[in-house]
């Protein structure tokens, strides 16, 4: 199997059954800016599949490589295109740059996590002591950072804090691939009203996928 290729994460309940992702759940929220970036992808006679895929690949590549940095472990590259690599690079070396401004400390990553309440899982990037709060990380290779990413982290944080683990900061690095894109240390705000977002947006999906049962 190809060392870049993710198998849809399963999450599953104590009792085994299978529990909807969070970015599946947040499928159901209006996303305009994606419409126009997508137009504007088809009137340059660019293929939207293709241009996504390859932006995919860098943005998998730079968390693979932040996690075996976190973890000690060498990165294999073997699958990855030099422009795909050149470009991981540049995000992660801008990752570096921001962990000697911070005090670091990495207590988890990857870490898959399933709400037994709330019946729905994900995955953390990064769990860690950042200047002296216990804090979750969210890493974003992008060109901007959207409402429905903040929404999507304190999904996690809530996932985190069912399973244990005290956060007491949510924060999301957005990571360029490139010097055009920039690099933001983003302090997640209103973190209740975005919890409560998610819930409706989970109670919506359920009654979705229950209407297209019923419709079929």
């Amino acid at each position: 199997m190809s060392n870049k290729t993710q198998a849809h994460p399963k999450y599953l309940l104590e009792d085994g059954s299978r529990v909807v992702g969070v970015t599946t759940v947040l499928s159901v929220m209006a996303k305009p800016a994606l419409k126009f970036w997508a137009n504007k992808l088809g009137l340059d006679g660019i293929s939207i599949s293709k241009y996504v895929d390859n932006l995919a690949d860098i943005g998998t590549l730079c968390h693979k490589m932040v996690e075996n940095y976190i973890n000690n472990v060498e990165t294999d590259f073997s699958d990855y295109s030099p422009n795909q690599r050149d470009k991981a690079d540049n995000a992660f070396i801008k990752f570096l740059e921001w962990e000697k401004e911070n005090e670091f400390t990495p207590i988890d990553s990857e870490l898959r996590l399933v709400s037994e309440k709330y019946k729905f899982g994900g995955t953390c990037d990064i769990y860690a002591k950042l200047n002296g709060k216990l804090t979750l990380i969210d890493l974003k290779t992008s060109k901007a950072c959207y409402s429905e990413q903040h929404t999507q982290v304190a999904a996690y944080s809530h996932l985190l804090q069912e399973n244990g683990k005290e956060v007491e900061d949510v924060r999301i690095l957005r990571i360029g691939r490139d010097e055009t894109e920039g690099f933001e240390d983003i302090k997640i705000q209103a973190i209740d009203l975005h919890w409560r977002r998610f819930k409706h947006c989970l109670a919506l999906y359920e009654i979705n996928k229950r209407l297209k049962r019923c419709d079929s």
